[in-house]
């Protein structure tokens, strides 16, 4: 039975403040979460990151250090509503656009990867990988169409205050396979 739409905003509300807060407590965060990525499993991988916007978790600095390293990159790019977000190639000197929701996106002309990672952010997470987003469903299609036809690990990228004991969630709602914080990385 699908849940009252009034649940998952009221966790959206109450993760929102929590990550808001995570955030302000956490300045040294986003340097922290380079120690815990799991540079060994995930090598010679092509990994989907994310360009945070408002007081997501930041991971340009870990983005850096992999395409230091010579990792290849991906960030996600809305092609339209309701649909799966299309993975674009993402190396250093490469401009982004604007996207839809304030998101930035490496340019159409950027191309189009399968990403065998995907880094995400989320509001907020349990023990054992159910996440809550913002309610677009972006990354429950792309995750869905990806996995019907490829491998794909699903980390979240958090601040470890984001846990929570219990989320709701509906059958569509794609689980993690893992989550990084500025604490740890975990597999679920």
């Amino acid at each position: 039975m699908p849940l009252p739409s009034y649940e998952k905003s009221r966790a959206r509300l109450q993760a929102k403040t929590a990550r808001a807060k995570a955030a302000l407590q956490n300045p040294a965060a986003s340097l922290e979460l380079i120690q815990h990525y799991p540079a060994a499993q995930f090598r010679g991988k092509i990994i989907g990151a994310y360009y945070p916007i408002k007081d997501e978790f930041d991971i340009t600095p870990l983005m850096s250090a992999l395409i230091d390293q010579g990792e290849t990159l991906a960030l996600p790019a809305i092609v339209r509503k309701h649909h799966p977000l299309e993975f674009r190639r993402f190396a250093s000197g490469i401009p982004l656009e604007r996207g839809p929701h304030g998101t930035h996106q490496p340019p159409k002309s950027s191309p189009v990867l399968t990403p065998d990672i995907i880094l995400m952010p989320l509001l907020a997470f349990t023990h054992d990988g159910e996440r809550l987003g913002y309610g677009g469903g972006y990354y429950d299609r792309t995750l869905s169409e990806i996995r019907a036809a490829h491998d794909v690990f699903a980390c979240g990228v958090a601040f470890a205050a984001q846990e929570a004991q219990s989320l709701p969630t509906e059958a569509h709602d794609m689980r993690l396979d893992g989550i990084l914080t500025e604490k740890e990385f975990r597999r679920f």
